[in-house]
Order: structure tokens, then C-alpha cells, then sequence
């Protein structure tokens, strides 16, 4: 479950100890110490989780959290509060500002790795290696392999990255932009009609085992993976 993390921690000497263990455990880990760099960062890339330091020079790391939850572009990404605060109070702040889990200082690097499984799992599952199932189409990112009904079925990498997005989260209707977005990222150049092309070779992959009416279309809107029908 390897992710990209945006690190948001002022002290050099934590900074660099977080930064080491979470790529020991095979994240990418991108490290600033304020609010401004971490903004600018953001600007141009969407990390899969940040970490973010309560105690920060200028805005504080709740204000941070205020304003990214405020903004549609980033409320999907996780966001873990690191602090010293320990007490009821700052907890509640600190989750009531947005974050979606809260970690007091001290902590081990093996506790943060498992809390960022965790966050992966409920707001990213496509981020996880656990297998998804639904209506006999079998994906497993572990293997890299789809099966349908107990059949193989060939799929392109995106198709794979499409399906696994899509098979994570169902009834939900995303436009073109939100699947650029999540599916190859925001820091990639590709023009909407990109994931036309895609929808139609994932459906032509599904075909075999009678799987390609999962993936709908909503005029007007883009695109779901239900298992109802239509």
C-alpha cells in the first residue's frame, strides 16, 4: 500500500525521522515546514495523505486543515493532525477542523504507518491491496488480476486502475474530470475524451463474462459502476 504523503512538520529532526520510516515502508514522502510550502506544493500535486503538524510558524496546522476542507479540490485526501496536545479538547478541535484521525506525540513510526493504513482504507480504498468482489467480478490488486464469473479477463493498466476505482466506489457518479483526477492524477495532462477512450476498452475487457453493463453511463453527468439495473 504504497502512498504518496505530503509531510507538514516544522521541526527538522521529526521531520527527517517521519520522512525516513515512511520510506522504509515504501511511501514517497514529500516534506515542508509551513503552511505556505505546503500550499504551493498542492498547487501543482494532489498527495494520497498529509500529515500535518498542529504547531506551525505562521497558520497553525488547524487552520491549515480548516482551509483545505474548504476547498472541493482537497477534500478527498486524508489528513492526519500530528501534536502534542493530548487533552479531550484538542482532539475534538482537531477533528472538527477536518482531519480524519489525530495522533498524539510521542508516537512510534509502526503506529503512524498503521494509522495511515487505516485512513487509506475508509476514505481511499482503491489505495489497498484488499481483494473487492461484486456480482462474480473479482479484482485483485495484489496479483494485478480480474477474473469475471471464475474467467480471466485481460485488462490495459489504466483499465485496471479505472476498474479498481470504480469497483471501490460504487453508485457513485464521477465526472471525466474527477476520474482524470483520481484515476491518473491531477499533475497529468490528458484531455477529458481520454477516459471515453478508456470506458469503451475497459466495457470491450468486461464483455467476455458479461460484465461491461456495470459500467454506466449518466448523460450529462459522466460516468458509475452499478450492479442495479438500469
Amino acid at each position: 500500500m504504497a502512498a504518496n504523503i505530503l509531510l507538514v512538520e516544522d521541526e527538522p529532526g521529526i521531520q527527517e525521522l517521519l520522512r525516513f520510516n515512511l520510506t522504509q515502508a515504501g511511501h514517497q514522502v514529500t516534506a515542508t515546514g509551513d503552511a505556505e510550502h505546503a500550499l504551493s506544493f498542492l498547487k501543482s500535486t494532489l498527495p494520497d495523505v498529509i500529515l500535518l503538524d498542529w504547531m506551525l510558524p505562521g497558520m497553525s496546522g488547524v487552520d491549515l486543515c480548516r482551509r483545505l476542507r474548504s476547498d472541493e479540490r482537497y477534500q478527498p485526501i486524508p489528513i492526519i493532525m500530528l501534536t502534542a496536545r493530548g487533552e479531550e479538547r484538542d482532539k475534538v478541535l482537531g477533528l472538527d477542523s477536518g482531519a480524519d484521525d489525530y495522533i498524539t506525540k510521542p508516537f512510534s513510526p509502526r503506529e503512524l504507518v498503521s494509522r495511515i493504513k487505516a485512513v487509506l482504507r475508509r476514505r481511499a480504498p482503491q489505495m489497498t491491496d484488499e481483494l473487492v468482489e461484486i456480482n462474480g467480478l473479482r479484482l485483485d490488486p495484489a496479483s494485478h488480476r480480474v477474473q469475471g464469473r471464475g474467467q480471466a479477463l485481460e485488462l490495459g493498466p489504466t483499465e485496471f486502475r479505472l476498474l479498481h476505482f470504480f469497483m471501490t466506489h460504487p453508485e457513485r457518479v464521477y465526472s471525466r474530470t474527477q476520474l482524470l483526477d483520481q484515476v491518473w492524477g491531477d499533475d497529468v495532462f490528458v484531455e477529458e475524451r481520454t477516459v471515453d477512450v478508456h470506458i469503451r476498452r475497459l466495457r470491450m475487457a468486461l464483455e467476455p463474462s458479461g460484465h461491461a453493463e456495470l459500467i454506466q453511463t449518466v448523460r450529462g453527468s459522466g460516468y458509475r459502476f452499478s450492479a442495479e439495473v438500469r
